[in-house]
């Protein structure tokens, strides 16, 4: 890796548009890694699997793949418990996500990662990408894609990190989403002709 490449965080809340900015990003030719898609893949890999089964036990399915429903159910309500799952996971999808984002060609690469600020991450990245919106955008945009009820999506927006207490500096860059796409993609064109 030349000293040149930076590697940048989005992040933001359930519903704020970080999936739609990231896909602007891919558009214009940028290469873009997922926290969610490197997961998936660890889930295909049998040591990733058997860590997390010697933590839990009984979260094997008889296919042999993670029971994510049994294991969701073990940690949605202990929080010991997901602690102890996070200290797993998290590791190893920071470790593969900065690799293929280190190995890319160019000098920027953008790495999509929803709990950035709970898990101190953002200090392992060049700069962060924090996407806001208001909230009743958020619980609409949410409804809409995941069928969830109003009051399921503001739990879990109340559940998660309070973007508004982040503040815009030089290496943390403020994008206001107001749901209209072409105002997302000309406020990003901006911000990425100043990295």
């Amino acid at each position: 890796m030349t000293q040149s490449k930076k590697i940048i965080a989005v992040t933001g809340g359930i519903g704020s548009g970080k999936s739609t900015a990231c896909q602007i990003l891919k558009d214009w030719g940028y290469p873009v890694f997922s926290c969610d898609e490197v997961y998936a893949e660890l889930l295909e890999d049998k040591d990733f699997i058997n860590k997390i089964e010697s933590r839990f036990g009984g979260v094997i399915g008889s296919d042999g793949k993670l029971d994510r429903k049994a294991l969701s159910a073990r940690v949605f309500s202990d929080p010991a418990a997901r602690k102890t799952l996070e200290s797993i996971t998290h590791p190893a999808i920071m470790e593969e996500l900065l690799k293929r984002a280190k190995a890319t060609q160019g000098e920027i690469a953008f790495c999509e990662v929803p709990l950035l600020f709970e898990n101190g991450f953002e200090k392992l990245f060049n700069g962060v990408l924090v996407l806001v919106r208001p909230i009743n955008e958020r619980v609409k945009a949410v409804t809409q894609r995941s069928g969830l009820k109003e009051e399921e999506v503001l739990a879990r927006i109340s559940a998660q990190y309070d973007y508004s207490k982040i503040k815009q500096t030089d290496g943390c860059k403020i994008i206001c989403n107001d749901g209209i796409f072409s105002d997302l993609r000309s406020t990003m064109q901006d911000i990425i002709n100043k990295i």
